[in-house]
């Protein structure tokens, strides 16, 4: 291989080593749940979005089981071929209900629903606004596409407002936001940016990951949570995190919209389709969602109980309504010694630092499911009082 490349390659991995370290993956043991086993342990789990549990739900599980059987592991080929199975149309129907939305598409993950959909919709006469904080696949879905770009300061939108007055005359806005911000666990002002797109004519896109099956009295997400069903033009979303379908993701909205991914979106067209044992599970999971309000409920007490019990430890939580929990720890490495401690007691988190969060904000994210027990949390704050000698001893 060219030795000019290996070169410069090996040079910058050395210098990612001697900064910021290499990253690692994890090597974890056992099904998805509120504990995983890690080097022959069992953790309390506290990094995953399995935020109702329905991972290993075992209903969830015997329905991708039943499919398996039926109708194999994968379909080998996308959707445009012969990829499609009657599960497919069935669980975009299930989503778009779901979300209140006229039709939606699937895709292998919201990654690719949000790769493919920006420059499926639009061209050089159209500019895109984007939140600073987007999910990093939002902001690789606005560069393929051939509109313009600007970035607003996270949730200013008075910057938004003026934005969208100075690109007044471009064919078609789109305001693009993550409906619940994955760092931080805020929710977007969604009330006024829902009156700032219908007053400037604009289209609101948000990526609604982290809410769906979380947020709002059914599980349908930030705009139900706000009372805002129906004033959301496009919403993404995953299957992955509280549907616990392990992946795929989705655009809903307009059946135009919808159709128009469904010709032109290059995810959707050139990637194999979800395999139909996900589909099915999360299906199933949608249902289980709708029907079981008091996941979310549980999911609520579990968070709130959790997020007061570290305020009284002394930890910085910043306040929130989401089961994203950030625990700031800024400067240093004291997020990721905190980290390696509460490890050692039994609970697994993870510490982001720069490039992930910006300098200064180092924080450990902790991620609470409606399957925590009260013994687990309880560990989990004794484990964070222990830890807090690591910040004394620094």
């Amino acid at each position: 291989m060219n030795a000019a490349l290996l070169d410069r390659l090996r040079t910058e991995l050395d210098d990612r080593r001697a900064t910021t370290g290499l990253r690692r993956d994890l090597v974890v043991s056992g099904a998805q749940g509120p504990t995983l086993g890690v080097d022959g342990e069992r953790l309390v789990n506290l990094a995953s979005n399995d935020y109702l549990g329905l991972a290993g739900d075992p209903e969830v599980l015997g329905t991708a089981r039943r499919a398996l059987r039926d109708m194999g592991l994968g379909v080998t080929a996308g959707r445009v071929l012969c990829g499609t199975r009657a599960i497919h149309g069935e669980l975009e129907a299930a989503v778009a209900e779901l979300v209140g939305a006229e039709d939606a598409v699937l895709h292998t993950s919201c990654f690719d629903a949000n790769l493919g959909l920006f420059d499926a919709l639009l061209g050089p006469q159209d500019v895109v606004l984007s939140d600073a904080l987007n999910h990093a696949s939002l902001i690789d879905g606005i560069r393929l596409a051939r509109a313009g770009r600007r970035v607003f300061a996270h949730a200013d939108l008075d910057e938004l407002d003026r934005l969208l007055a100075e690109h007044a005359g471009a064919r078609h806005r789109l305001i693009v936001t993550d409906g619940v911000f994955s760092m931080d666990g805020d929710l977007a002002a969604l009330p006024r940016l829902c009156e700032l797109a219908e007053r400037h004519d604009a289209v609101l896109v948000v990526d609604d990951s982290h809410a769906t099956g979380v947020l709002g009295a059914t599980g349908a997400g930030t705009a139900e949570h706000f009372g805002l069903a129906g004033r959301v033009d496009v919403l993404t979303g995953t299957l992955g995190k509280a549907l616990g379908a392990g992946s795929g993701g989705f655009v809903a909205g307009p059946r135009a919209v919808v159709e128009t991914l469904r010709q032109r979106s290059r995810p959707y067209i050139f990637t194999n389709a979800m395999a139909p044992a996900l589909a099915a599970a999360a299906l199933a999971a949608i249902r289980i969602a709708r029907e079981r309000p008091e996941l979310r409920e549980r999911l609520t007490a579990n968070a709130d109980w959790l997020r007061g019990a570290l305020r009284d430890l002394g930890y910085e939580v910043p306040p929130g309504e989401h089961p994203i929990i950030p625990v700031m720890l800024r400067g240093g490495t004291r997020a990721a010694d905190v980290a390696a401690a509460l490890r050692r007691e039994g609970v697994l988190v993870f510490a982001l630092s720069h490039p992930v969060v910006p300098a200064g904000e180092e924080r450990i994210r902790v991620q609470v499911s409606a399957s925590h027990t009260p013994g687990q949390l309880e560990q989990a704050a004794a484990a964070f009082g222990r830890a807090r000698s690591v910040l004394v001893d620094s």
